[in-house]
């Protein structure tokens, strides 16, 4: 007896310590920023400005516009959970050959950006940048595109305004259905300090909504875009599957590729 308790004494002080670490490194299992140094100098093949913007807490945030001749109208692009702009600069530069502007930033603690993590921060900050485009562009030429973390920002800020479109590139639910799906015996609902509800934002949409997502998603599952769509009224909705498409890599299918070409068109 005493050896069984001794057993279970180690096991619930295993929990604990694993419950405890959960909750103290979440933002680094959810962000997974690349810092750069403020002189650092992009270079991309497309024309681009880069600017920053002021949040009003001070944080300076980092950000790429991306111009071309005569646009047919701009693209939001709020990036995934890890690297800078480095990388979601040349990313994002993609939709520029249909003819649009693009403007993406980099979320505190990433690249050149500063300031402290925290939800309602995030909001906020992703608000400014569409602020920022209204003074260029009128509203109904603001198409807003979020890939992976990024598509609770964009839900967000589409839920809040009414721009010509949203698209989201493998989102999820929620940041707690995720979690609870891949730490499904720990108790993940009460540690969560980030919870991105993307769900609750869908429901106050007005705009079309296009919502990608791969059968063979191994980071958000594909069950997670299915049960977001759920939310959002059909005739509103155009969900597009790619088979065996991944988290990465929906840009190598063709199915993609056409029908970003047709929603840009």
């Amino acid at each position: 007896m005493r050896t069984f308790l001794k057993g279970l004494l180690i096991v619930f002080l295993g929990y604990v310590i694993i419950i405890t670490g959960m909750y103290l490194l979440q933002e680094k299992l959810i962000f997974l920023p690349t810092q750069l140094p403020q002189e650092h100098t992009y270079t991309f093949e497309q024309p681009f400005t880069e600017f920053f913007l002021e949040a009003e807490d001070g944080a300076s945030l980092n950000a790429l516009h991306f111009e071309v001749k005569n646009p047919k109208g701009v693209i939001l692009y709020f990036h995934g959970n890890a690297g800078n702009l480095d990388r979601w600069g040349e990313i994002a530069s993609f939709f520029t050959q249909f003819n649009y502007d693009v403007v993406v930033m980099d979320y505190r603690t990433y690249g050149k950006s500063t300031g402290k993590l925290s939800e309602k921060s995030l909001y906020k900050d992703a608000q400014l940048f569409y602020d920022y485009i209204l003074k260029r562009f009128p509203e109904n030429e603001v198409t807003v595109y979020g890939r992976s973390l990024g598509t609770t920002f964009a839900a967000y800020v589409a839920s809040a305004n009414n721009p010509k479109k949203l698209i989201l590139e493998t989102p999820f639910y929620s940041m707690t259905n995720v979690a609870k799906k891949r730490f499904p015996v720990l108790p993940v609902a009460q540690l969560l300090k980030y919870r991105f509800p993307t769900n609750t934002f869908m429901n106050k949409i007005n705009c079309p909504v296009v919502i990608f997502h791969g059968t063979n998603d191994d980071v958000v599952p594909y069950e997670s875009g299915k049960k977001l769509a759920k939310t959002i009224p059909k005739e509103q909705l155009n969900f597009i599957t790619v088979p065996e498409g991944g988290h990465n890599n929906l840009i190598e299918f063709q199915l993609y590729r056409e029908s970003v070409t047709k929603i840009f068109q």
